[in-house]
């Protein structure tokens, strides 16, 4: 389990404005006409990306796979330590671009925008593996922390490992693409990372943008003087342009100079490490708080930059959870005899009771946003449906009445088309007819989105085909992995319920770029509780599985959504990152699986370096909804934490863009920083605080410290290979 994607997400781009709804423009003749001629060019667009015929080939595959690789190592790292993974779309991107662009005299063809689409989305899908595959989480619970009593502990061969990997790996990402024409196409959610990766894109490749009524220009260096200027984004995605010109200044050989010196200075701090582990818990508040309550900090500049990522609310937050947890829970856990082992065993110190306030306040704040979620929409624009459908019955347009959905910006749930029914982009829309009795508005309302060619979508029978054998698959992997330990019927709900839950973690991520995953593990873990009977030995075993399977359906479609929005921004073909992603995922499968059987086989786990936090909140969730395990007075603190964050998180989400919102504490950001060692929270705050004063204190461009961040992280987590090799030839210490 990850502190959801919202604490492993890209740079925090939810300032960038909300494109205006076409509800706020004049029903008149010349803005109907307007709009009408914006689609036309935005299909254009659309349509001559697409063809480029490089969105899919066989050396973006490969660059991918190998930024991939670095970034799987460093997920595995940081996952077996604190839970935290990211995609890392942004940087990706930017290696892409650096190594086509140091080739580009020896290349046949150039390095389109399209194509660095595809390096980014096979090195996204790849490098969040050890997550979807449940290596930092789940995997250690089964290993390391099962009871024998629960049916434990046990351990998998690495035909196994592998085997599991691959069934959980490929049901999600089948499952995103029918949801791609709603979220994308229709109600244009923002995507905040995926439509930041897009505009990092543009930029690097010259791609300049005007906002509003003024067409783009492509100059990119392998667009011909004879080609026709198309517009890169649509009228309703003109505020995500104007984002554009804040990092127009920034030059690509500067970013990545950036990203290797920060990328050296990393690897050196964490290279120094291994010969001097004093250097990762400084007892900067004393000895006394160091060795009697875990007061330590870890100058990791990976943390600093994981910090600088999450931004100063989300660190905050955790500061916040932090100081609550083991400055004031803790040692009033020890003191009245509720925790009375040593503050760091995790079954009978402080450390482990603190964990059960910080699993309510997790379930808490997931079961009210991801309630929200679900249900607002339908509440909030159920008249809006209505009357889309008066208006088509009054029009007699009954093959319309059958999908009503939401029109342009409307947000909210509709029936998903199995087809995607769009005109070519190449088609200029017919004339709006002025003899109707409805107005210009309705008529432009009801035309076709911009989409790509019909021969660049997925088609249906190949999203039919893969949902059933990727389901199937994944049954069967289950049932050869762990045989009669947990039933089938218990696996097929499992993945049904996985497939329900993605609908809601694609919907958060589109909103608030937050792709809540922790919370729909717990979710799922919530409800086996009362499916399984908990006079069913391993019980346990069943809710870590199901759990499981429903973080890796929810983290796949997320991750694709994100990158459909990329490939959509920048016309890119949804079928070729769609194979992008199918690779990336297996390849990405395999190598958690190997990389995990590393560090395990080379270092303790659970251990000094490798605390694995994400596994002991998963073992104690199932025990804690299957009424197993809970310690002396720790339901009566969860039951009033639960209270209290319930309160936060709905206030959080009353004020949804208000000035006030970022102080109110989220709940997840919270309880990550309660069951974490103040270490990691103290070095992530430090972050933090470093992109406050650049952003809002400096009023900086984000674009140069997030490339600072991005390779703060990659320099750790390459170079702790280096550590891994010193460990296992057991050099010594200094």
């Amino acid at each position: 389990m990850a502190p959801d994607r919202g604490t492993s997400r890209s740079p925090d781009y939810q300032s960038i404005p909300t494109p205006p709804s076409n509800s706020q423009h004049e029903d008149t003749d010349e803005n109907v006409e307007e709009r009408q001629r914006r689609r036309s060019e935005a299909r254009r667009f659309i349509a001559h990306h697409a063809s480029e015929g490089q969105n899919f080939t066989i050396r973006g595959i490969l660059v991918g796979l190998f930024v991939g690789l670095v970034i799987c190592f460093s997920n595995m790292y940081f996952g077996l330590q604190t839970g935290w993974v990211s995609s890392m779309s942004m940087p990706s991107s930017l290696i892409g671009f650096a190594f086509f662009k140091t080739l580009s005299k020896h290349l046949d063809l150039p390095f389109t925008p399209v194509e660095n689409v595809l390096v980014q989305t096979v090195a996204g899908s790849m490098g969040t593996m050890p997550l979807g595959c449940g290596f930092v989480g789940v995997m250690p619970a089964l290993n390391y922390m099962l009871k024998p009593e629960e049916g434990g502990p046990l351990f998998l061969s690495l035909w196994k490992l592998v085997l599991w990997a691959l069934g959980l790996c490929f049901f999600g990402v089948v499952f995103a693409v029918p949801l791609r024409k709603q979220v994308i196409i229709r109600e244009k959610l923002k995507f905040p990372s995926g439509t930041a990766t897009a505009l990092m894109i543009g930029v690097l490749h010259g791609r300049e943008t005007i906002t509003d009524t003024t067409v783009s220009q492509t100059t990119s260096s392998n667009a011909r003087p004879e080609e026709e200027p198309a517009e890169a984004y649509t009228a309703d995605e003109a505020a995500d342009v104007e984002e554009v010109n804040k990092m127009q200044s920034s030059n690509w050989k500067a970013n990545v100079k950036l990203l290797i010196i920060s990328f050296v200075i990393s690897g050196l701090y964490t290279l120094a490490t291994y010969f001097f582990p004093i250097l990762r818990n400084l007892p900067v508040f004393g000895w006394t708080l160091a060795e009697s309550w875990l007061w330590t900090l870890n100058p990791s500049l990976a943390y600093v930059g994981q910090g600088i990522i999450m931004g100063p609310a989300t660190t905050t937050h955790m500061l916040l959870g932090a100081i609550v947890g083991w400055g004031i829970l803790s040692p009033l856990a020890k003191n009245r005899g509720w925790a009375p082992g040593p503050v760091d065993d995790w079954e009978k110190g402080s450390k482990g009771w603190i964990v059960w306030v910080s699993l309510a306040i997790m379930l808490a704040d997931s079961v009210i946003s991801l309630g929200y979620i679900a249900f607002a929409p339908i509440v909030t624009h159920g008249g809006e449906y209505l009357g889309d459908a008066r208006r088509k019955i009054m029009k007699r347009d009954w093959k319309g009445l059958l999908h009503v959905g939401p029109t342009q910006n409307r947000v909210g749930y509709a029936q998903i088309r199995g087809g995607e029914e769009v005109l070519t982009p190449l088609e200029e829309t017919e004339p709006v007819s002025r003899d109707s009795n409805f107005s210009q508005e309705e008529e432009v309302k009801d035309l076709p989105e911009p989409d790509a060619p019909q021969e660049h979508l997925v088609n249906n029978r190949t999203v039919w085909i893969g949902m059933i054998l990727s389901v199937v698959f994944c049954v069967g992997t289950i049932r050869i992995v762990f045989g009669a330990l947990v039933p089938i019927y218990a696996t097929i709900i499992a993945v049904l319920m996985a497939l329900v839950l993605s609908i809601m973690g694609v919907r958060a991520l589109g909103e608030t770029d937050l792709n809540p995953v922790s919370g729909i593990s717990k979710l799922a873990q919530l409800f086996f509780a009362l499916i399984i009977p908990q006079s069913n030995k391993n019980s346990v075993l069943i809710n870590l599985i199901a759990g499981a399977v429903s973080e890796a359906g929810a983290l796949q479609a997320g991750d694709l959504m994100q990158d459909l929005k990329t490939g959509h921004l920048l016309g890119a073909a949804p079928n070729a990152q769609f194979w992008g992603q199918i690779i990336g995922s297996a390849v990405g499968a395999v190598v958690s699986a190997l990389i995990y059987r590393l560090y395990t086989s080379v270092y303790e786990v659970p251990g000094d370096l490798f605390q694995v936090p994400t596994g002991f909140v998963w073992i104690f969730t199932a025990r804690l909804v299957t009424g197993k395990g809970l310690p002396y007075m720790a339901w009566q603190w969860a039951l009033g934490a639960a209270v209290i964050f319930t309160a936060t998180t709905i206030l959080r989400i009353v004020g949804t863009g208000k000035k006030w919102h970022p102080y109110i504490p989220g709940g997840i950001a919270v309880a990550v920083g309660m069951y974490n060692v103040p270490s990691f929270t103290l070095a992530r705050a430090i972050g933090g605080f470093v992109n406050w004063y650049w952003k809002a204190y400096r009023k900086r461009d984000e674009t140069p410290i997030v490339v600072l961040a991005s390779g703060l992280i990659l320099g750790e987590g390459v170079v702790s290979i280096v550590n891994l090799l010193l460990a296992s030839a057991s050099v010594p210490h200094l």
